[in-house]
């Protein structure tokens, strides 16, 4: 099974759409699992179930973030690069889904009502999200999916 196939698994097992990317991205980007499943917990549901940036959109900031950020107060280089970056993530997963913020998201035509649910409760949409984000934050990272 490939990373995002992971990813996507770990989301069937009940953990949000932002732990599920985070989580395992965690051995790549130098995070233990816990402080993955923490740093990710609040983005859920499109930040604390109020259905604003899908959290695998948020995860994968955070892991662009905790690889490849910068830290200087006055590195303008840096941070411009880095925006530049979380920009063009944003219009891949928007030009695959429709829209990076949740509450667009499941309310896509041609999908699964939003009252189906998983045995974990969660929208079976999203697991598909949630693989695709790991795949993008993957590949801009330049890490095998395998």
């Amino acid at each position: 099974m490939g990373i995002s196939e992971t990813a996507k698994a770990h989301f069937f097992e009940g953990y949000s759409c932002a732990q599920s990317v985070l989580l395992t991205l965690a051995p790549h980007i130098g995070l233990s699992e816990q402080t993955a499943l923490l740093l990710a917990s609040p983005f859920g549901g499109g930040m604390g179930r109020m259905r604003q940036v899908c959290g695998t959109v948020s995860a994968m900031y955070m892991a662009l973030g905790l690889r490849e950020g910068y830290t200087g107060a006055t590195d303008a280089t840096g941070k411009e690069a880095l925006y530049q970056r979380v920009q063009r993530l944003a219009e891949e997963f928007q030009a695959e889904n429709g829209s990076i913020l949740c509450r667009d998201l499941l309310a896509s035509p041609g999908k699964p009502a939003p009252d189906s649910k998983t045995t974990s409760g969660h929208d079976p949409r999203c697991g598909e999200y949630v693989r695709r984000a790991t795949a993008l934050i993957l590949r801009e990272l330049e890490i095998p999916d395998e």
